[in-house]
């Protein structure tokens, strides 16, 4: 069984900053991709951030030099750095990894969210 747990987050005024943490654990042989989406009331979920296993990175166009994403490969986690926070960053941060057990199967995972809340 694999779970990610998020952690960091919290209520913050606009132009603060928060960093994200979200670690992987349980059966795990490998993991390729590492994500941050994010989900506000009412809208659909989208990614903001994502990294893969070598550290390439990409950014929603929203968060571009705003949010940095890094990974510990050897710690099996991923954290965003979120530096000049608005209102409109408020949402439920989800974590979300391609983790194989075996290195032949590959499963997608979610954790459970972690609430930023900026105020204005």
């Amino acid at each position: 069984q694999v779970q990610l747990v998020e952690s960091g987050g919290g209520l913050v005024q606009a132009g603060g900053s928060l960093r994200l943490s979200c670690v992987a654990s349980g059966n795990i042989f490998s993991i390729s991709g590492m994500r941050w989406y994010r989900q506000a009331p009412g809208k659909s979920r989208e990614l903001v951030a994502a990294v893969t296993s070598t550290g390439s990175t990409i950014y929603a166009d929203s968060v571009k030099g705003r949010f940095t994403i890094s990974r510990d490969n050897a710690k099996n986690t991923v954290d965003l750095q979120m530096n000049n926070l608005k209102p409109e960053d408020t949402a439920v941060y989800i974590c979300n990894a391609d983790i194989s057990n075996a290195g032949i199967n590959w499963w997608n995972y979610w954790g459970q969210g972690t609430q930023v809340t900026v105020s204005s």
